[in-house]
């Protein structure tokens, strides 16, 4: 990682989300100063509490999709831009379709312009939703995918793959140092009770015992990558000197269906499975081919199923519980 400590200073977009604040973390810890800047719409701030106030981190609250949003970043120049902004939980995209379109291109356009101008890398946060439902498993790299560009999970999509044109683009005909990294799911602590997604909505139903809504017959499959991997993935991508595509995910695929099972096990829950109707466009299967990730970055998960999901249950259960609405007084 010495080429990573030679780049002294960081940007991190988004850096007040899920997957951002864990990577604005490790970058600290390896001696980078960071500078997390996030618009709040899909991020929480909460998740940087435990940074804030450490010597070389600093927080920004700003639009990067505004026009010369990253042209007067303070702490500069920075060596490295980890360009992850955009809305990426289903609850988040299909509320804020717009904004998640915006942050692959116009935000993605001012992460390029402040790594041309710094001289700095770029690492772009792509996705495993560019293969869409793919035809091919497990997905490598080289696959073109298989995407409907005006369906409900289109808005993120096409951002992301319209983000990695733009990042192609910008290196060839500017120079860029740039890098696309495709993320698998990604689980863990700080990821949102309500965000839509399977691992957090199970144990949260768990927890309150309530069902656990499995989409269809829950046959359709995942790979899942503890977080802590994944940010190792980015940060590996990063410190190389390779382009990408590079694919970053669990070797683990397990159908909803079990992943239900397990939790409800690993909980002691008494809540029951509950079928619900399978939302547009989900795809089937989805699992990475990652030996680009393995031979080039010498990358692998290390995190078992069993130790990733008891900490981030632990997380979810030290949550504290929502409270009801005060009743309104009489008359009102």
């Amino acid at each position: 990682m010495a080429r990573l400590r030679d780049m002294r200073r960081a940007v991190v977009t988004g850096g007040a989300g899920f997957i951002g604040s864990h990577l604005c973390e490790r970058l600290l810890e390896d001696g980078l100063r960071v500078l997390a800047v996030d618009n709040l719409l899909s991020g929480d701030r909460r998740n940087l509490t435990a940074l804030e106030g450490r010597p070389g981190f600093r927080f920004l609250e700003r639009d990067i999709c505004a026009p010369g949003a990253l042209e007067d970043l303070p702490g500069g120049p920075y060596g490295l831009v980890m360009h992850l902004a955009c809305p990426a939980s289903p609850a988040d995209y299909l509320r804020l379709p717009l904004e998640t379109l915006e942050a692959g291109s116009s935000g993605t356009r001012n992460a390029l312009e402040l790594a041309r101008r710094d001289g700095s890398r770029l690492l772009l946060a792509s996705t495993s939703e560019v293969y869409g439902d793919p035809q091919e498993h497990p997905q490598r790299e080289t696959y073109w995918g298989h995407v409907n560009p005006v369906g409900p999970r289109s808005v993120y999509d096409e951002a992301k793959r319209f983000a990695e044109a733009l990042v192609t683009a910008h290196r060839g005909a500017r120079g860029t140092d740039a890098a696309i990294v495709r993320i698998f799911n990604t689980y863990g602590p700080r990821m949102r009770p309500g965000d839509g997604r399977a691992v957090p909505t199970f144990v949260r139903q768990a927890l309150a015992g309530e069902p656990l809504t499995v989409a269809g017959d829950g046959s359709q499959t995942r790979s899942l990558c503890y977080v802590d991997d994944t940010v190792e993935g980015l940060v590996a991508l990063a410190a190389s000197e390779l382009d990408g595509p590079v694919n970053i995910g669990g070797d683990e695929e397990i159908s909803i269906a079990e992943l239900a099972r397990r939790i409800i096990a690993l909980t002691g829950s008494r809540s029951h499975i509950s079928h619900i109707g399978l939302p547009d466009d989900d795809p089937v299967r989805r699992r990475p081919d990652t030996t680009l990730a393995r031979e080039g970055l010498g990358w692998a998960p290390r995190t078992s199923w069993e130790h990733g999901l008891k900490r981030t249950v632990s997380w979810f259960a030290e949550l504290p519980v929502p409270q009801p609405p005060a009743p309104s007084p009489a008359g009102r």
